[in-house]
């Protein structure tokens, strides 16, 4: 498999990296019968795999006892907080060279290529930084409560910890993920596409609790202002409703453990199911008030640039999308026959019902396996077995939430939101296998 750092970098013209339909029914021709075929015996069961030669290639003394079965091991507690293997060293977090002028003002991507189920570890969630990140003395921050209440107040952490808690997964995306890929294929790997994703357990306290036993005003109050304490004062608007449902979260843990300083240790806000920059980090103060505030990266930043020209606000929601992570652009197939197509969808308004997987570039469709837990507004694996006969195939996802939305191709998308945006991009993402089992990022009208 090749890695990210030899591979990024190589963007590719743009008339390469665009097929229309007919040119993907003459990639499909004369193939059908040999996909039926394939697909009846794949499917059949878990048996597939077993074609496999399971035996290890090359010198024979590969089989003799290693010095790790001869020898003492390493004692408990050598490292008190545990690390990863060192020959898992390379599925890091990275940023992407030049994305942004200033590291602090930046983004770090999720392997998403190295990850098996629905969870992502602590250490490779993803960052997005406006001013940098701080790792905050917990017993120096502070809530405070404001605006449309009965009683103001402002709550230590050791206050805030005492109260119910609860803990749900769910995933958050940043609102410009596969931001650039809205005109044209920008970047090589899924990390890079798609890599502005996680999904995690959160432990805190509902909101609703909070505003509850400071006397909110929902009848006036129907909008809530979520404020940061880093450099740019992150500053949100989210609607009472949210609130009102009970899933907004002022978050402690993740993943079962205190929050990173980089996800917003000693505090955070969760918003399931919203872009990420209104799950505000550091979070310092909760206004209740009556109208939105329109505050600078509600009204400058974080909106959606329509074909008319017109700029749309507030439109947090992320809608139904999925990926898939594996093959994905970058890797190597290498060799024919058995290999499982795996990838991740999801939906901010709800549950993944179904996912579809395609290998002609969205002629033929076949249902994927969604693997539980399916949860609402969390990741979903899902799996598909796929034969190989070393052709060239257009491998696509196509993900279904609990309200009947489709993920949409992108001829689809672009009719509706045109190519001059950078956020809410959920088209359908395509990889293309070559006949030497390279995968490259390629983009289906």
């Amino acid at each position: 498999m090749t890695t990210p750092e030899t591979r990024f970098g190589r963007i590719r013209p743009a008339p390469e990296n665009f097929l229309s339909q007919d040119d993907i029914r003459a990639v499909a021709a004369g193939r059908r019968g040999f996909l039926r075929k394939a697909f009846a015996a794949a499917g059949a069961a878990v048996a597939a795999p077993a074609a496999f030669a399971a035996s290890p290639k090359g010198d024979p003394a590969i089989l003799e006892l290693p010095e790790w079965s001869t020898t003492l091991g390493q004692p408990v507690a050598a490292n008190p907080y545990g690390m990863p293997s060192q020959f898992e060293r390379g599925l890091v977090r990275r940023q992407s060279p030049g994305l942004t002028r200033v590291p602090g003002s930046s983004v770090s991507f999720t392997p998403l290529q190295g990850l098996f189920g629905m969870i992502t570890p602590s250490g490779l969630h993803f960052e997005r930084h406006h001013q940098g990140w701080h790792d905050v003395d917990p017993n120096r921050h502070r809530l405070m409560i404001n605006g449309l209440v009965k009683t103001e107040a402002v709550y230590t952490m050791d206050d805030l910890m005492r109260l119910p808690s609860v803990s749900r997964i769910h995933f958050i995306e940043c609102g410009a993920n596969t931001g650039m890929e809205w005109g044209n294929v920008a970047v090589p790997t899924v990390q890079y596409s798609h890599g502005m994703l996680s999904c995690s357990e959160f432990t805190g306290v509902p909101l609703k609790l909070i505003l509850d036993m400071c006397g909110a005003d929902y009848k006036k109050g129907r909008y809530i202002l979520a404020e940061g304490a880093d450099g740019s004062s992150m500053t949100r608007t989210i609607p009472m409703e949210m609130v009102e449902s009970g899933e907004v979260l002022v978050a402690y843990g993740m993943n079962g453990e205190m929050l990173r300083p980089e996800n917003g240790y000693p505090l955070r806000l969760v918003v399931p199911g919203v872009q990420g920059v209104s799950w505000v980090k550091w979070l310092r103060r909760i206004e209740v008030g009556d109208q939105p505030w329109g505050a600078k990266d509600e009204a400058v930043h974080y909106i959606d640039m329509m074909p008319d020209g017109v700029h749309r606000q507030y439109t947090s929601i992320q809608e139904c999308k999925s990926v898939i992570t594996s093959p994905s652009g970058g890797q190597l197939l290498l060799d024919k026959g058995f290999h499982n197509i795996t990838g991740l969808a999801w939906s901010g308004r709800g549950k993944i019902t179904r996912v579809d997987v395609s290998v002609d570039g969205g002629i033929n469709w076949m249902p994927a396996r969604l693997e539980g837990p399916v949860l609402p507004k969390a990741l979903t694996r899902f799996n598909c077995d796929w034969v190989w006969d070393g052709k060239p195939y257009i491998l696509q996802s196509r993900a279904v939430d609990e309200t009947g939305y489709v993920q949409p191709s992108y001829g689809q998308l672009r009719k509706v939101r045109g190519t001059s945006s950078i956020y809410h991009n959920n088209a359908i993402q395509s990889w293309k296998v070559a006949e030497s089992g390279e995968v490259g990022n390629v983009q289906v009208l």
